[in-house]
């Protein structure tokens, strides 16, 4: 039987020459892709770097992270740095200068510093170059109260595990900052990270009270959060912005109650928690600054309290809340319609006389916090007592942490 052979067709010419173009095509914008990503696209490079600030006398308080020196002259450096930058050809790949820490010598001071720029991969060296130019001007301009030493600029790019670890070590720093302060009575929810040592106190697996990390196994709280057990062992506390499920879980191994505390009455309401392990310090979990004894937060001075406690008297707690008030002069505090004289030198009122945004039930422990001009946070109050929550002229009390430092001190090695 003749075999009858099958008739081939043949691609057309037009179709072959369509998908040449296509595979073409496909490949033109995957290179147009990886030329974007790899030379135009701005990636985020961090930086570590040192200089010397010379003729200072040796002074040991530069050291401290939280002395009067120390702030003096790191927000002298780091507003150098900024207009420097800003001010340079280079101002839109900017993003931040810190000064991380000081350490004194004979008669200088080196500052460590801490920067973060964005720049296309194909620009990476060259901007290292500029920064790093930059700075040698910055230094070798005198016009300033202090001379600096351009010839000793050392300037290193890091990763950003290791950039992250330097920032999370310092004390009162926050990666993520909401744009305002939004309208506890009166607030607003809180963003990831936006209050890193905001702890939660648990007893027997329910929220309690508030804490605030201080160290890497201390926490502040107030004395009146254990009236009903002082043991341990029914006690945990966690950190981020929903009290369940606990977020980084840890176990209480000592509380330490101030000594002149008496339970039902406001004096000396603050406690210390040592924790069973160390907290591993991460971006939205790390220690907020304690102020010096002698530090002053004047009235009218605006502070942030935050915590998960009820939203109304006798309501119910949800995510952790923040609200912007304002520190009240004791005197006003104590005045005959408001608190008649209970507020003693060791408290301190912040909120409004008219009410509205206050502190709550559940709240109690938790942080009263204020930023420098570095915008480096500070403990400045414990939540402790109040009428109600947000009444007219019965604004929250908290314990004056700048009283209790050196106990907190005496207690921790903090």
């Amino acid at each position: 039987m003749p075999v009858v052979a099958s008739p081939r067709t043949s691609v057309p010419l037009w179709m072959i020459a369509l998908i040449v173009f296509g595979v073409l095509a496909i490949l033109g914008i995957i290179i147009g892709l990886l030329v974007h990503f790899l030379a135009v696209e701005n990636r985020t490079y961090y930086y570590q770097g040192s200089f010397n600030v010379l003729d200072i006398p040796y002074n040991r308080n530069y050291e401290r992270e939280t002395s009067p020196e120390n702030n003096y002259l790191s927000k002298i450096l780091e507003t150098r740095m900024d207009d420097a930058f800003q001010s340079s050809s280079i101002y839109k790949q900017y993003i931040n200068s810190q000064v991380i820490t000081l350490v004194p010598d004979n008669n200088s001071v080196t500052a460590q510093i801490w920067l973060v720029f964005k720049a296309p991969r194909s620009m990476k060296e060259n901007t290292r170059r500029r920064i790093e130019s930059i700075l040698r001007q910055m230094l070798g301009n005198h016009s300033g109260s202090l001379t600096t030493d351009p010839n000793s600029l050392k300037l290193v790019e890091i990763s950003k595990v290791d950039a992250e670890k330097i920032i999370n070590s310092r004390c009162g720093r926050r990666a993520r900052m909401s744009a305002t302060y939004d309208r506890i009575r009166g607030g607003s929810t809180a963003q990831e990270g936006e209050w890193p040592w905001q702890a939660s106190l648990k007893k027997n697996g329910r929220h309690y009270c508030g804490a605030s990390l201080i160290g890497e196994r201390h926490l502040v709280t107030a004395a009146h959060c254990f009236q009903t057990t002082k043991n341990p062992k029914n006690y945990t506390v966690s950190f981020g912005t929903k009290v369940t499920p606990p977020y980084m879980q840890h176990y209480v191994q000592q509380i330490i109650i101030h000594e002149d505390y008496t339970p039902g009455e406001q004096h000396d309401d603050i406690a210390i928690l040592l924790l069973t392990e160390k907290v591993l310090f991460k971006s939205d979990v790390h220690r907020v600054c304690l102020p010096e004894a002698t530090q002053i937060f004047p009235p009218g001075e605006g502070v942030v309290v935050t915590g998960w406690g009820a939203l109304s008297y006798d309501g119910k707690s949800m995510l952790l809340q923040k609200a912007p008030v304002k520190i009240i002069d004791t005197n006003t505090c104590n005045a005959q319609e408001a608190y008649y004289g209970m507020v003693q030198d060791t408290m301190l009122c912040a909120g409004y006389m008219e009410g509205n945004i206050d502190a709550c039930q559940g709240d109690s422990g938790g942080p009263l916090v204020h930023p420098n001009s570095r915008n480096i946070w500070y403990l400045v109050g414990v939540v402790s007592w109040g009428h109600e929550c947000g009444k007219i002229n019965k604004p929250g009390v908290y314990v004056r942490v700048t009283a209790y430092r050196n106990w907190i001190a005496s207690k921790t090695g903090i």
